[in-house]
């Protein structure tokens, strides 16, 4: 057995809308946004910024360099937030500005990837009604693909992902959970009865006290934790007090061992507290914003990966660091120099008010620390 696990934690995975024109099975492209009508555009939008896309890009084609980073790093686990529905549901969630479907056909791609977990308490897996979650469970199903944070009543919905370490490592426990701040209907809270997501009622320290006490009931002395919370706003670097205190009050309970937190397009600053992660903000991992401006300071062109590297028997944290990918042309590159020395800096800045300094590595990825150990 290893001395330490290796859990791969990567924010929003959205291969809806122009990701899915691209693969080799693309599904309706209608929209309903006011200013695009058809997904094909933002294809057109990423040629026009970064070339012709050679079309159908292949399910693993899509992954880039990360398969070999993931070899690389040698995960032991990936948990990923899957924000889009898997449908041929025509069922547009009305008064909702924008809709994320991908075809059945192409999950695939999802399963070229491998992940361990695909995280589903967000805001686009209702996109597309109940016909449309119903769909996306069971095509994950059929694909043998784990998924956590929706589901046909809130007994599924609350459920773990489950993964079973390599042996003798215990299992890893994904609770996935999402939170109004970041979009998401309260109508879509699942019930008894009424399929949908995990919705956080709030971020009250008696919302963390529940969550705390689900986590107990089935928390095993070898596994290791991770709360994967959907919340906040699309851009902005600005952490909520709420979401801060809510995450310290999962960790300091000594029941959950890190905060997987998503929603902004770009990341946020990190927090590593009593030797556990919290990530506020993972930014996208996979999106189809080629060619769209408005946003270029937050660079969300780049996709992160966060490798937390626990000691396999304290669950402590050894080592966090950040792979960097730039996406052109909907498929993740490493990064270059550039790109990846303004991650450091801009997670040394962000870090600056959370205890955590970022350094580059040698290899380009940055290695987050606490302050007082930089």
């Amino acid at each position: 057995m290893s001395d330490t696990v290796t859990i791969c934690l990567c924010g929003d995975v959205m291969t809806g809308r122009g990701i899915d024109q691209v693969l080799p099975h693309s599904g309706s492209p209608e929209l309903r946004e006011t200013y695009v009508r058809d997904a094909r555009d933002y294809v057109k939008l990423a040629e026009a910024a970064n070339g012709p896309i050679a079309r159908p890009v292949g399910f693993r084609e899509l992954w880039g360099d990360v398969p070999a980073a993931l070899r690389r790093v040698r995960a032991d686990a990936l948990v990923i937030n899957l924000e889009t529905s898997i449908t041929t549901s025509d069922d547009f969630w009305p008064d909702k500005g924008v809709h994320y479907r991908m075809h059945p056909a192409n999950v695939a791609a999802l399963g070229a990837l491998h992940p361990s977990c695909c995280v589903l308490a967000n805001n686009h897996v209702l996109d597309f009604g109940y016909t449309g979650l119903e769909e996306t469970l069971e095509t994950l199903q059929r694909a043998g693909l784990v998924s956590a944070g929706a589901g046909r009543d809130a007994a599924e919905a609350a459920a773990p992902a489950i993964v079973h370490l390599p042996a003798g490592a215990g299992r890893l426990l994904v609770f996935a959970f999402g939170a109004a701040s970041s979009g998401i209907p309260r109508t879509w809270a699942a019930d008894v009865g009424k399929a949908g997501v995990s919705l956080l009622r709030d971020l009250s320290p008696s919302t963390a006290r529940r969550v705390v006490a689900a986590v107990e009931r089935i928390r095993q002395p070898r596994d290791i934790v991770v709360a994967s919370i959907h919340w906040g706003g699309n851009w902005g670097y600005t952490i909520e007090p709420e979401q801060r205190s809510f995450a310290h009050a999962l960790i300091d309970s000594g029941a959950v061992d890190a905060v997987h937190g998503h929603s902004s397009h770009h990341t946020q600053g990190l927090e590593i507290r009593r030797d556990k992660p919290i990530l506020y903000g993972c930014g996208d991992f996979l999106n189809d914003y080629e060619g769209i401006s408005g946003y270029e300071s937050y660079r969300g062109d780049l996709a992160l990966m966060y490798v937390a590297a626990f000691d396999s028997s304290g669950r402590s944290l050894v080592e966090l660091r950040v792979l960097p990918f730039e996406i052109r042309g909907f498929v993740p590159r490493a990064a270059s120099a550039a790109s990846a020395e303004w991650v450091e800096s801009m997670l040394t800045r962000e870090g600056a008010d959370l205890g955590t300094v970022a350094a580059l590595g040698a290899d380009g990825s940055v290695v987050v620390k606490p302050a007082t150990r930089a």
